[in-house]
């Protein structure tokens, strides 16, 4: 009996002992769960400008006239709409360096005349003014009574900070919602801006911001001008979707200011979720194509030249 008993717990001692070593130690860490990959897809917008042979705007297209790739691979549209009806924020910027002296008179009164004619209640247009300083002379308001006000009151500097007021223009105009455009008038200098081109640039594809330049000088004396401003505003304002103009008279900047009018009342927005990553780079560009209509060959389609996946510090 004695013997029996011995056994049955000999036996019992060995399945406890079997059992704890199945058990992982309460000190030695478990499988660590698998990582999960996360993908922030946004949506990129994309505000186009068609134009015809002649330059004109051309209204009335529709989501199937557009092709758009990213980096070479098409993509799907998910939004569609004609820009006509959405809130409008300008940040309009006025050189008031010395150079400018004796045309800025004109200048504020053609600026006058645009934001009249241009300016709805959900619009928002915000003046600055800028020399040596750039100083941002009303918030963005749709009060045409301020807006004058504003244009009035700029005044002039010494030097011209050109790339310091794209900056600061893009920036406040990354806060806005809707559609988001600058226009510049100036001769196209700059002489003591504190940012680069490059970062001026940069400032304005992340707002997101279409770039119009109305470079005021007389073109006959073209052959004695510093002329690496006006090229520099020339490559923004057509990687930015917008468009450049040169006027030596009153009559061409209300003409400039006019086309710009007509065509902010003719975009359309095209949006997107990428499809997928197609390169590292921190750049993705963009390319949009007309199709379907019969004279659709002789189409221009503007926009901006791609996006930033990553915003920089600021």
């Amino acid at each position: 009996m004695r013997k029996s008993v011995t056994f049955i717990i000999f036996f019992v001692l060995l399945l406890a002992s079997a059992h704890a070593q199945q058990q992982p130690s309460q000190t030695q860490p478990a499988n660590p769960p698998e990582e999960t990959l996360k993908v922030d897809v946004k949506l990129v917008n994309v505000y186009v400008t068609v134009t015809d042979a002649h330059g004109a705007p051309v209204a009335g297209l529709k989501k199937d006239n557009f092709v758009i790739q990213e980096d070479g691979k098409e993509q799907t549209i998910s939004v569609f709409d004609k820009e006509s009806a959405v809130p409008l924020s300008i940040a309009l910027a006025i050189d008031t360096s010395l150079s400018t002296r004796h045309d800025l008179p004109l200048e504020q009164a053609s600026a006058k005349r645009f934001a009249h004619a241009i300016m709805r209640p959900v619009d928002g247009l915000s003046v600055f003014g800028f020399s040596e300083n750039v100083i941002q002379a009303t918030g963005y308001t749709a009060d045409l009574r301020r807006i004058d006000e504003g244009i009035d009151h700029i005044r002039l500097g010494a030097a011209t900070a050109l790339y310091d007021a794209v900056y600061l223009a893009s920036r406040s105009l990354d806060r806005r919602q809707g559609r988001k455009v600058m226009v510049l008038i100036t001769d196209g200098g700059d002489t003591v801006s504190r940012v680069d081109y490059k970062e001026a640039e940069r400032a304005a594809e992340e707002a997101e911001a279409i770039v119009y330049s109305i470079i005021v000088v007389p073109i006959p004396n073209s052959a004695g001008r510093e002329t690496g401003g006006e090229h520099a505003l020339i490559q923004l304002s057509e990687d930015m979707g917008g468009k450049y103009y040169y006027a030596n008279s009153v009559a061409e900047l209300d003409d400039a200011f006019r086309q710009i009018s007509d065509e902010l009342r003719t975009q359309y927005l095209l949006a997107y979720y990428p499809s997928e990553r197609t390169s590292m780079s921190e750049f993705r560009r963009i390319r949009v194509q007309v199709v379907g209509p019969q004279d659709a060959s002789s189409y221009h389609a503007r926009h901006r030249a791609g996006y930033y996946t990553g915003k920089s510090e600021f």
